[in-house]
C-alpha cells in the first residue's frame, strides 16, 4: 500500500475526516535521523498527523508546523507540511532509548513526559497563526484531541500509530482525525463517541490489512460516508545548498572570517532531513565576498 491520506464527510456532513497510511513517510524518516524505536514512534505518529493536517489547510502556499517542547528524554519534536501533504520533521534526540511501557508497548508517553504542544499556522496573514496546550499524556494522539478542542473549539478525535518491525524498520504507520461540524446532532455525536470508544487500534487494523478507507467505514459507516478526495503523501524536504548558503552569509563577515582562518572546509546539517552540505575554504571566500557586496 502506497502513502495516501483520504478525505470526506458522513452523517449528511456533520462529520469531516482524514485518514492516512504513512509507513514510507515513517520509515524514511527513521533512515534519514536514525531514530531508535521510541524515537520512531513518537516522530512517526506527529509526521502522520502533521500530513493529515497539512492536507486541511486551503491555500497552496499554506504551511503548519507542530512543535512540541517536553521534559522527556527525546527532548522535543518538530514537524512542518504543506497543503500537499509533503511533510518533514525531526526529533531533538533521535536516538532515546526506553523500556516498554507496561502494556509491552513503546512508551512515547515516557519519551515525552511534561510539555507544551504548539501548532503554528501560516496561511499568508501578517503573522502566522499560532495555538499552544500543555501536554495531556505525551501520547500525541490525545495531545492532538486536546489541542483542537481547547484551542480550535472543534470536537476532534485523533488515532495515531507506528508498528515496528523486528529489525525495528517500520511495518505499518497511519491513523485518521475525525471532527464534528457545530450542526452535528446530539445522536450522532453520542453514536460516534461509542463507536470509537470500542475501536481497539489503527495499527492493527493495518496488520490485518485494512485501508485508511476500510477503518472509516468501520467507524462512520452507518452514518453514510462520503470520500472526496485521496492525496498522496511523502517527506519531503525544500533544503538546497544554495538556501543553506544564504543561512551561512547571514551569519556575518567577521564569523565567515573565523571560518576562512580555521583553513578547514565546514559541514552543515538540515535538521529536518539529515542531509549534509559542505564548503570549502575557497567557497567561504567567495561568501565573505557577498557579504560585503550586500553592504
Amino acid at each position: 500500500m502506497k502513502d495516501y491520506i483520504v478525505r470526506g464527510t458522513a452523517a449528511d456532513d456533520q462529520v469531516r475526516f482524514f485518514a492516512a497510511y504513512t509507513k514510507d513517510v515513517v520509515e524514511e524518516a527513521r533512515q534519514r535521523h536514525n531514530t531508535s524505536p521510541v524515537a520512531t514512534a513518537a516522530l512517526g505518529r506527529l509526521l502522520t498527523a502533521g500530513a493529515m493536517m497539512g492536507s486541511m489547510c486551503k491555500n497552496e502556499q499554506d504551511l503548519i508546523t507542530l512543535q512540541i517542547k517536553c521534559s522527556g528524554p527525546i527532548g522535543g519534536l518538530t514537524v512542518t507540511a504543506d497543503s500537499k501533504a509533503n511533510v518533514k520533521g525531526y526529533a531533538v534526540h533521535p536516538d532515546v532509548m526506553l523500556p516498554p511501557s507496561k502494556e509491552g508497548k513503546l512508551d512515547v508517553g515516557k519519551a515525552l513526559d511534561l510539555g507544551v504542544l504548539t501548532v503554528i499556522k501560516d496561511i499568508g496573514m501578517k503573522e502566522p497563526y499560532s495555538g499552544q496546550t500543555h501536554l495531556v499524556s505525551g501520547e500525541i494522539a490525545e495531545d492532538l484531541t486536546y489541542y483542537f478542542a481547547a484551542s480550535e473549539q472543534i470536537p476532534t478525535s485523533v488515532a495515531l500509530g507506528v508498528l515496528m518491525n523486528k529489525d525495528n524498520t517500520v511495518r505499518h504507520a497511519g491513523g485518521f482525525i475525525i471532527q464534528m461540524m457545530p450542526y452535528a446532532s446530539e445522536e450522532v455525536i453520542s453514536a460516534l463517541e461509542k463507536k470509537i470508544a470500542e475501536f481497539e487500534s489503527v495499527t492493527s487494523h493495518l496488520e490485518e490489512g485494512k485501508t485508511p478507507e476500510d477503518i472509516m467505514n468501520e467507524l462512520l459507516g452507518e452514518f453514510g460516508v462520503k470520500f472526496y478526495e485521496t492525496v498522496p503523501t511523502k517527506f519531503s524536504c525544500n533544503c538546497s545548498k544554495e538556501r543553506v548558503e544564504k543561512a551561512v552569509i547571514s551569519v556575518g563577515k567577521d564569523e565567515i572570517n573565523d571560518m576562512i582562518k580555521d583553513g578547514k572546509d565546514i559541514e552543515v546539517n538540515c535538521h529536518f532531513c539529515n542531509t549534509h552540505y559542505t564548503f570549502s575554504v575557497d567557497e567561504l571566500k567567495q561568501m565573505a565576498e557577498k557579504t560585503e557586496a550586500g553592504r
